[in-house]
C-alpha cells in the first residue's frame, strides 16, 4: 500500500470545474497516464482529496464510481479507494474508437452488435474455466443489482462489475480488453440516460440467469443468456435516450455523437 504525496494533485481547471465528474474521471486516468498515480497507490480521504481538486464531494465520489466500474480503481471497505494493480487484462483506450464512431458515423446498433460477439465468447469461456471465487463476485454482483433497483446510477455500477468479472473468468485478457473498450463507451452513454430507465428488475433477472448458466458450466445457455441481456440492454438504452436526445447530444442510431457529449462536458 503507497500513500500519496497531495503536492502531486492539482486543481481542475476552473474553466471547467463543476461542469460533471467526468472532469475528475479524465484528471485521475491522466494522472495515471503519466504515471503519477501506480498500481497500488492510495487515494487521499475524499474529504481531503475533493479540496485538491477543487470539486464538490459528490462530483469526487461520482467519478471514483465511473473509475472503479471501468476496474481503474477499487475501493475497499474501511480501506479507502486503491488504483488497481496491473495482473489484470490491459486497459484499452477508447479514444481511438470514439474517434472512428465520430469519423465513420458508427451506430449504436453496430456498436451492441460489437459487444455482443465479444460478450458471448466470453459468457461461453467463463462457463467452462470460471472458479469459485469469481462465481461469489458475480453473485454478490447481482444481489446488488436487486438491492438497488430504486438508485439506477448504482445499479449501472454492480451491472458493469458483473459484466467485467465474467471477462475475468473468461482467462482470456485479449477479448476483455477489447470488451471493455466497447462497453466503456456505452457506459458513458447510458450513465446519462439510465434515470430514464423503466424495467431494471427484468435486466437484474436476466443478469441472475448468466451468473446461473455459468455456475452451471453450461457454456451453451451463457452464450444464449449474454446475447438475449444485451439485446433488451440495447433496446433499453435506446428508448432511454430517445425519452430526451437533447440531455446527451445522442438519437439512438448514431453512435458518433458519443464523442461529442463525452468530450464536451
Amino acid at each position: 500500500m503507497n500513500d500519496l504525496d497531495p503536492k502531486i494533485f492539482s486543481a481542475i481547471d476552473a474553466g471547467r470545474r463543476g461542469t460533471s465528474s467526468e472532469e475528475v474521471v479524465a484528471k485521475l486516468r491522466e494522472m495515471i497516464h503519466r504515471g503519477d498515480l501506480r498500481p497500488g497507490d492510495r487515494l487521499p480521504a475524499e474529504r481531503e482529496l475533493a479540496k485538491l481538486l477543487g470539486v464538490s464531494r459528490p462530483t469526487l465520489r461520482a467519478g471514483i464510481g465511473s473509475l472503479a466500474a471501468l476496474g481503474v480503481l477499487q475501493s475497499r471497505q474501511g480501506a479507502g479507494t486503491f488504483v488497481v494493480n496491473t495482473d489484470g487484462p490491459p486497459e484499452l483506450d477508447s479514444g481511438p474508437l470514439r474517434m472512428m464512431a465520430a469519423l465513420h458515423g458508427f451506430t449504436t446498433a453496430e456498436m451492441f452488435e460489437a459487444r455482443r460477439a465479444l460478450e458471448m465468447a466470453i459468457a461461453g469461456l467463463a462457463a467452462e474455466r470460471a472458479t469459485g471465487d469469481y462465481m461469489a463476485t458475480m453473485a454478490e454482483e447481482v444481489a446488488g443489482m436487486f438491492a438497488s433497483l430504486d438508485e439506477p446510477e448504482q445499479f449501472l455500477i454492480h451491472d458493469m462489475h458483473f459484466h467485467q468479472t465474467v471477462a475475468a473468468a473468461s482467462g482470456n485478457r485479449i477479448l476483455t480488453a477489447l470488451m471493455n473498450m466497447v462497453a466503456t463507451i456505452l457506459f458513458d452513454v447510458r450513465s446519462k440516460t439510465v434515470k430514464r430507465a423503466t424495467d431494471l428488475k427484468e435486466s437484474a433477472e436476466m443478469h441472475r440467469r448468466i451468473y446461473r448458466a455459468i455456475r452451471q458450466h453450461n457454456w451453451q445457455e451463457a452464450r444464449t443468456a449474454m446475447r438475449d441481456h444485451l439485446m433488451l440492454a440495447q433496446k433499453a438504452q435506446e428508448e432511454e435516450i430517445d425519452q430526451n436526445p437533447g440531455s446527451t447530444g445522442l438519437t439512438s442510431r448514431s453512435a458518433s455523437n458519443v464523442v461529442e457529449s463525452s468530450e464536451s462536458a
